[in-house]
């Protein structure tokens, strides 16, 4: 029977996100994955890239998957891994990008929460602090990304918020 941990890390840019999961999963003494949902569309983000993939070095397995998120964790997630997803807003650009149905892909990601095993680190940006965006697409998106923390944090066992490189656990 499975038996993952689900856990969801939020914050702001350049809180500390990314970094804190990553220090979780390498003292974890488990097996490395990285599912990471960002896409290279211009220099600016593959230099973001490059710079997550050197600091992590070569203990990680990496798997690209912009979209079937749930299908990816599914083949990737087992009980000696630790499995980190960066990051969950973009995915949900992606999804918004390729026209899905977003509150669709949510509930089949969900769905399969209780079939993994291992640890599960969801990494994801919290967008609603700010300012109500200025047009439909940001705000369908900050929308989107602050139901889909909602749904992930109700299942999750643990939620971490970030700040300034420091962690606030608001959950488990």
């Amino acid at each position: 029977m499975p038996s993952g941990k689900i856990t969801l890390v939020l914050g702001g840019a350049r809180s500390g996100k990314s970094k804190y999961a990553e220090n979780c999963a390498e003292s974890s003494g488990l097996e490395l994955f990285y599912i990471a949902t960002g896409r290279a569309y211009d220099d600016e983000m593959r230099s973001r890239i490059s710079i997550h993939q050197d600091r992590r070095g070569l203990n990680w397995t990496t798997v690209e998957e912009p979209l079937d998120l749930a299908g990816s964790l599914l083949k990737t997630a087992a009980q000696n891994r630790f499995v980190l997803v960066d990051c969950l807003t973009l995915w949900v650009t992606n999804l918004m990008m390729a026209e899905r149905d977003i509150d669709a892909e949510t509930t089949r990601l969900l769905e399969v929460f209780p079939k993994l095993s291992g640890e599960i680190f969801f990494v994801s940006n919290e967008v609603g602090l700010g300012i109500v965006p200025d047009n439909r697409m940001a705000r369908e998106f900050r929308d989107y990304a602050g139901f889909l923390h909602q749904r992930v944090a109700e299942k999750a066992q643990e939620v971490y918020f970030m700040a300034a490189g420091l962690s606030l656990k608001m959950k488990g």
